[in-house]
């Protein structure tokens, strides 16, 4: 029994002399670890899920060193700690470390990253800490090493953290396929075979959390029934924290909501009402979606609050390293009062001083909401506090759908990607460039994994004739014969390419980005190069949070020197707008019910009553009954009067379809709230559609509430034929005559080429040009098309434009539910609150200045208002 081991004991007087009691949840996976079993551990951000596996790591160690864990040292790697975020790494390092020097222990730790020193990895490869924290990168890396074999010897548990965030990812997939080749190594050498390896998962909540235990355990699991061992009790359970961790939301309301934009701003108007929320709070983090979005918020905030300067700071992920590491240090110490930033802050491990987060615009997920709102009161029994403050007025319906859908928990999935090819062949290039493999055993290997387990030989073939020979296309290149066979062993023996390959493992493909240098050499970030390439020398942009002057560009460096005019581009990142996720667009619908029961007093929502107030927690249960709306729906009372007048508010069981006839033309208007990447598709759909009806062109916008067809003559749709014009019927068909599926497949080609190995994005410090790795995709996208239609990555490519770029499951699920429900079809004489939003993200694609589209908007809505 744990409580009964020297490790235990250890544990809990070093816990009691901090003034802590382990949680039920860690001292069972204690319990599993020196049970030698393996699984995924769940509990709520701040809860101590990283505590959970690592003390057990510990509690191990000193069982099996009992009278001298504390004289041991150069023991070799015990647990590998395998993290997605370089921040992360330095954070756990930090904490683990604490713990160690308090407990008098010899265990060393490292981390092994981008951004580890070369003198630092050659001190590992001598002599390997006990505890080592990697990226899926570096640890791929690491199997490119020619010893490798001899690092993972006296490996005792794996640790994989923040697997929610690496699945359905492909660097879930590069953890998966490590993993394999891991488990084999260790579990070969061990001479006893009870001394099993455990795998750890470390998760916060996702809606397939079962499934997501399941991918990664999988390649344990084959090789623990291809070699007829047990699996112990208990193996391979999720172990759950039932900790009911607090979250407060909280709502920004306009105080003049009938004067706030319905569309086209940033939210810019309520940036003063956060400044008490930051004056109160010791540290607050401003979450913004986007970079370019942050890049404004920064200033904004500065100018209307100078106070804040030197105590506010900007973090995304093109601002130069070590003032990002500065940054997060600040944030340890207390030096920064406030930081506005993006995704790159969304996970985190001990930003401890931060009580209150602020998320500006809809974040269009519940569990990307949940994370961030996490990154507020940190600890175990603190409450995380949010507040919403929405860019438009409609964005206040999003805030109450998703106060109701975190009190519902109903948290994304995470889907497990299958087959990715291209991944593959970098990983056998990778092995290839090491020890070498053989492909019997490794097939055996790769099929245990979840990602790889259909694999058929035709394709395991095909495969090694692509590493050897180039495939069938390629076969007369000799730089596309990359691996020899050697004695049955492939390897890689020419240095040239395995330099090359080393250079390039991994899996983020982005556009080329330029270093952006002031003349005195000073570092400032990075740019995409599309954006930079559309400036003319003398324009001015800011990046930062400083405004530059474009100087001129040398090799892959963008020259600048500071300005002082206000005149600015903001810069904008490829990608940068997120598409709305099922659950919430689910939930969103709902929230409009609400808005129907305005005058008629019924204010339930799924199986539960809706609190009063401006804020609730989101574990707050059972809800108590009360007869008045939330705080966001009263505030939009004003704009569902003008919807109703004007047309319809769409129950969850309708559809509403709008058309108008302006001085623009005809606007077709539908509203199916799927998000913006479905909409992509369905409007496509929906306009050849109509053209074969009668010839006619339309002009597209969507958002993720809807999409807009606009023509300049009578669009052809009406009772008679809008349930066939959504049908699902030869949609596979439709989709490829009214979508440039080859041209999106051939954008998603260069991705799949650059991770396969096909085109090399850099050699030796030199970049190549976004435009130049493209073309060169475009080239071998047309070979293979010719020459060899059925190559793997080919077809892979057209597969991930279906299933990733279109959502083709999601864009069918969503055309069978409109063909359920009640299509209300309406003629309004005016722009609708629900349009506006759609017809002005149109707008925004004509080449209007910000000066005459922001008064046009503001003229189109006093317009519908009347």
């Amino acid at each position: 029994m744990l409580k009964n081991t020297a490790g235990y004991s250890v544990i809990n007087q070093w816990l009691n002399s901090k003034g802590f009691q382990p949680f039920a949840f860690q001292e069972e996976t204690w319990q599993h670890i020196i049970n030698n079993n393996s699984g995924l551990v769940n509990a709520p951000t701040g809860c101590g899920k990283t505590f959970s596996v690592f003390l057990g790591a510990l509690i191990q160690f000193i069982n099996q060193h009992p009278a001298a864990y504390q004289k041991e040292k150069n023991t070799g790697l015990q647990l590998l700690w395998i993290t997605p975020l370089r921040a992360l790494a330095k954070d756990i390092g930090r904490a683990m470390e604490e713990v160690i020097t308090e407990l008098n222990m010899q265990w060393r730790v490292g981390i092994r990253n981008g951004d580890t020193e070369v003198n630092e990895r050659q001190k590992q490869k001598r002599n390997m800490p006990e505890v080592l924290i990697i990226t899926p990168e570096s640890l791929h890396l690491l199997l490119a090493q020619k010893d490798c074999s001899t690092v993972f010897e006296n490996l005792k548990i794996i640790a994989v953290d923040e697997w929610h965030e690496l699945m359905g990812s492909k660097r879930g997939v590069q953890v998966e396929l490590a993993l394999s080749r891991i488990i084999n190594i260790v579990n070969q050498k061990s001479e006893i075979r009870n001394s099993k390896l455990s795998l750890w998962g470390i998760s916060a909540t996702i809606g397939n959390l079962e499934e997501a235990k399941d991918v990664l355990l999988a390649p344990l699991k084959v090789y623990y029934q291809h070699n007829s061992l047990s699996f112990g009790e208990g193996w391979g359970e999720a172990v759950k924290a039932n900790l009911q961790k607090q979250t407060e939301i909280i709502s920004v309301i306009p105080d003049e909501i009938e004067d706030y934009p319905w569309a086209g701003h940033l939210g810019l108007k309520l940036a003063h009402k956060i400044i008490p929320i930051i004056e109160e709070s010791n540290t607050t983090l401003i979450f913004i979606n986007t970079r370019g979005m942050s890049e404004r918020w920064y200033q904004t905030l500065l100018d209307i609050a100078p106070q804040l300067a030197g105590a506010i700071a900007l973090h995304h992920g093109s601002i130069e390293r070590e003032l990002r590491e500065w940054i997060e240090e600040s944030l340890h110490t207390k030096k920064l009062k406030a930081v506005v930033c993006t995704a790159s802050l969304d996970l985190g491990v001990d930003f401890r001083p931060v009580d209150t987060v602020i998320q500006v615009g809809s974040p269009k997920g519940v569990s990307r909401f949940l994370q961030r709102a996490g990154r507020s009161g940190h600890r175990p029994g603190d409450i995380s506090k949010i507040y919403f403050l929405p860019t438009h007025a409609l964005e206040l319906v999003e805030a109450a759908a998703l106060k109701e859908a975190a009190q519902q928990q109903l948290i994304e999935s995470k889907e497990p990607m299958l087959l990715c090819f291209d991944v593959l062949i970098q990983y056998l290039c990778t092995l290839a460039v090491g020890e070498g493999f053989k492909p019997n055993e490794i097939f055996k290997e790769i099929k245990s994994t979840y990602c790889f387990n259909d694999i058929t030989e035709d394709e395991w073939r095909a495969l090694l004739h692509h590493i050897i020979n180039g495939g069938n296309a390629l076969e007369q290149y000799d730089e596309y014969k990359k691996v020899e066979v050697i004695d049955g062993i492939y390897k890689i023996k020419n240095r040239r390419i395995a330099m090359r390959h080393r250079m390039n493992i991994g899996t983020i493909v982005s556009d080329a980005m330029l270093k952006v240098k002031l003349l005195n050499g000073k570092y400032i970030g990075v740019i995409e190069e599309w954006f930079i390439s559309r400036l003319e020398v003398g324009q001015v942009f800011t990046l930062a949070g400083r405004n530059v002057e474009l100087i001129g560009i040398k090799d892959m460096d963008a020259l600048v020197k500071p300005s002082t005019n206000k005149k600015t581009i903001v810069p904008s990142w490829m990608g940068g707008r997120m598409s709305l996720t099922a659950n919430l667009g689910k939930v969103l619908r709902e929230t409009f019910n609400k808005a129907n029961d305005l005058d008629n007093g019924q204010w339930k929502m799924g199986n539960g009553e809706l609190k009063i107030g401006s804020h609730l927690t989101s574990h707050d249960l059972p809800l108590t009954t009360h007869h008045s709306p939330l705080i966001e729906l009263q505030a939009l009372h004003h704009l569902f009067q003008i919807q109703k007048e004007l047309s319809h508010i769409p129950n969850n069981d309708e559809v509403l379809i709008e058309q108008i006839e302006s001085k623009d033309g005809y606007h077709l208007l539908v509203y199916p709230f799927e998000g913006r990447q479905v909409h992509e598709a369905m409007s496509a759909i929906l306009a050849y559609r109509i053209a074969l009806i009668t010839p006619i062109t339309f002009s597209i916008a969507m958002n993720d509430y809807g999409f807009e067809l606009l023509s300049d003559k009578p669009i052809p749709l009406d009772d008679t034929n809008v349930y066939d014009l959504f049908t699902t019927g030869n949609l596979l068909a439709d989709i490829q005559k009214s979508i440039n599926h080859v041209e999106m497949a051939k954008r998603k080609f260069r991705d799949i080429a650059v991770i396969g190995g096909l085109i090399a994005q850099g050699f030796h410090g030199e970049k190549k040009k976004a435009k130049h790795l493209q073309s060169s995709a475009s080239l071998l996208f047309k070979v293979f098309e010719e020459y060899e239609p059925n190559n793997i990555l080919l077809r892979q490519a057209y597969r991930e434009v279906l299933d990733q770029q279109m959502e083709e499951v999601r864009l069918r699920n969503a055309l069978d539910r409109i063909s359920q429900s009640k299509i209300i079809i309406t003629f309004p004489e005016k722009l609708t609150p629900l349009s506006f939003p759609i017809i002005v993200d149109g707008l925004n694609r004509l080449n209007l200045s910000s000066e005459k589209l922001e008064d046009r908007i503001k003229r189109m809505q006093q317009i519908s208002e009347k």
